[in-house]
């Protein structure tokens, strides 16, 4: 096979070796296989409960409806595997803020290396399955309330919706971790991926179904146009740095003298990824669960005022836009720590041209890091508000599932998987070179 030495691997290579190569065939097959139970898993009924009764009494349920994006469909339908992965997201988003909160956490992160970072993930499994057992109870109590969908309700039954619920929680998280260890890419992130993709095929299904009806093809028209620009907006965003020049000073090893190095510091437009949009989303759905379990009339009300559907659809996008910029600096500060930029940057012996090392440096990097979380935050509040707003526009509501948050998870884990397989290819490329 003829390949191009020191160039990104063209797409006929990468599929030569995804065919060729057993090392990266078997991972793909061991991920696709891994993913397909997964979706198998869903669909396996919860004894006690009627099915159908459940998903027609939580058809135009909000929450329901926001959960079922990240477990493909699955509390809907309420399989074994319904809570997906969601519980281990929950748990590292709540780990990583007990890490920048606790200095103990963050010892272990930044000191112990490989081992402390073991024990953070062993403690990360456990708080999963204290979630997992949360949610479980909140569901088995939401099925109980609805009648008709629990066949025998009592303690007997919440206790086996628990159970249930949780352990297939565990198994989905452990088939992440597999998938991440042995597989191709990030398993928590592909099964969210895989549970997004699930609700294209219905999607498109209607869309194609309106369009041969003869309903609204000017308003098809656009929307579609209107995603597909999204998309590509999404990537030129996420693959957006600002690269901040570093000179390394002249060293001397031995007798051989090494003279002065320029590289780069990347620094990414879009720190946080699409975790802004999801604290964002779930910090506007609160109000609408609290007045379904609460029924109290206040919360009610002001739950429908920060709704999308509600009278007063501007509160609800002023409130998404500030929830959306202040998660944006919150998570950035999470992520990139200026400070110790500067820090590790002076014991390297590096610095930036025309900044003097320590104090001044950081101040910088601040600078530089609160401007491009603005700019991202100014993205991520519009590829919130402008799917939304073209379906209201359009009165086509047949992409009504596939909204910011799906499409930047779409967009971040396909980019990521891809660069894995490049990655691996340029490895191979390598290893026939040493053999030749």
């Amino acid at each position: 096979m003829i390949v191009n030495r020191g160039k990104a691997p063209t797409a006929q290579e990468t599929f030569m070796q995804m065919a060729q190569a057993a090392g990266l065939r078997g991972r793909l097959l061991i991920t696709i296989g891994l993913l397909i139970l997964v979706r198998l898993g869903i669909y396996l009924p919860i004894p006690g409960i009627e099915r159908a009764v459940f998903a027609q009494s939580v058809q135009d349920n909000a929450v329901i409806r926001f959960l079922d994006i990240f477990s493909g469909g699955g509390l809907s339908a309420l399989g074994i595997f319904a809570l997906g992965i969601l519980p281990y997201i929950n748990a590292s988003i709540i780990m990583q803020l007990l890490t920048a909160a606790l200095p103990s956490l963050e010892r272990l992160q930044k000191d112990e290396g490989e081992a402390g970072r073991r024990k953070i993930s062993q403690i990360t499994r456990y708080v999963a399955v204290g979630w997992a057992v949360l949610q479980s109870f909140g569901i088995a109590i939401f099925v109980s309330s609805i009648p008709g969908a629990a066949l025998h309700p009592g303690p007997w039954f919440v206790a086996e919706i628990v159970l249930g619920l949780t352990a297939g929680s565990m198994v989905v998280m452990w088939i992440s971790e597999l998938i991440t260890e042995r597989g191709v890419g990030n398993g928590a992130s592909l099964l969210i991926f895989l549970s997004i993709v699930a609700y294209l095929p219905a999607s498109v299904g209607q869309t194609i179904a309106l369009a041969e009806s003869g309903g609204n093809i000017g308003g098809i028209v656009i929307l579609v146009a209107v995603f597909l620009a999204m998309i590509v907006g999404i990537v030129f965003v996420q693959e957006g740095t600002r690269r901040i020049p570093i000179v390394s000073a002249r060293r001397q090893v031995g007798r051989k003298l090494y003279r002065e190095q320029t590289s780069y510091l990347p620094l990414r437009l879009n720190q946080g990824g699409v975790m802004p949009i999801i604290f964002a989303s779930a910090v506007l759905i609160l109000p609408s669960t609290l007045a379904q379990f609460t029924r109290n009339e206040l919360v009610a009300r002001f739950a429908s005022y920060v709704s999308p559907a509600g009278p007063t659809p501007w509160l609800y996008v002023t409130f998404y836009l500030l929830l959306i910029l202040f998660f944006s600096y919150f998570y950035s500060s999470l992520v990139v720590n200026p400070v110790d930029m500067s820090q590790n940057l002076k014991k390297m012996g590096a610095s930036i041209p025309g900044i003097r090392p320590g104090k001044a440096t950081s101040d910088y990097l601040e600078r530089v890091l609160n401007r491009l979380t603005f700019l991202g935050a100014i993205f991520l509040g519009l590829v919130a508000i402008i799917p939304t707003a073209v379906e209201s526009a359009t009165k086509v509501t047949t992409f009504q599932g596939l909204g910011a948050t799906s499409l930047l998870i779409l967009v971040g884990v396909a980019i990521d998987t891809s660069k894995q397989i490049q990655t691996y290819v340029i490895s191979q490329r390598y290893e026939g070179m040493v053999k030749q």
